[in-house]
């Protein structure tokens, strides 16, 4: 699957466009890791727990808008981008989305 945040696919041509995709996962941290993370904020800088979550809940979310993707006869994603949200205080909503499409290798000439 090709997974790409531009609208065109360097040498290959879109044959079909199967519609819009998308791949969702909402996380919340633990109170260990919330506690953690609190405590990290105190004297600044990166927050790594939060940073870890987010990192992983961005793959989980692209790895659902494929699964989505090849469910829909797709082979590649156009246009990919990210979203996300705080849902309350303690959870963060990810969401990767795009267009699918049915590309194929431009052929030579």
């Amino acid at each position: 699957m090709i997974v790409a945040t531009t609208e065109n696919i360097a040498a290959h041509d879109v044959i079909e466009t199967k519609g819009q995709v998308f791949g969702l996962i909402v996380r919340s941290r633990g109170l260990a890791g919330n506690l953690a993370a609190t405590l990290r904020s105190i004297g600044g800088g990166e927050i790594h727990e939060y940073t870890r979550m987010l990192e992983d809940s961005r793959r989980q979310a692209i790895d659902r808008m494929i699964e989505n993707a090849t469910a829909m006869g797709a082979n590649a994603v156009t246009m990919m981008r990210f979203d996300s949200s705080e849902i309350g205080q303690s959870m963060a909503e990810v969401v990767a989305y795009g267009t699918a499409v049915v590309v194929q290798p431009k052929s030579g000439g």
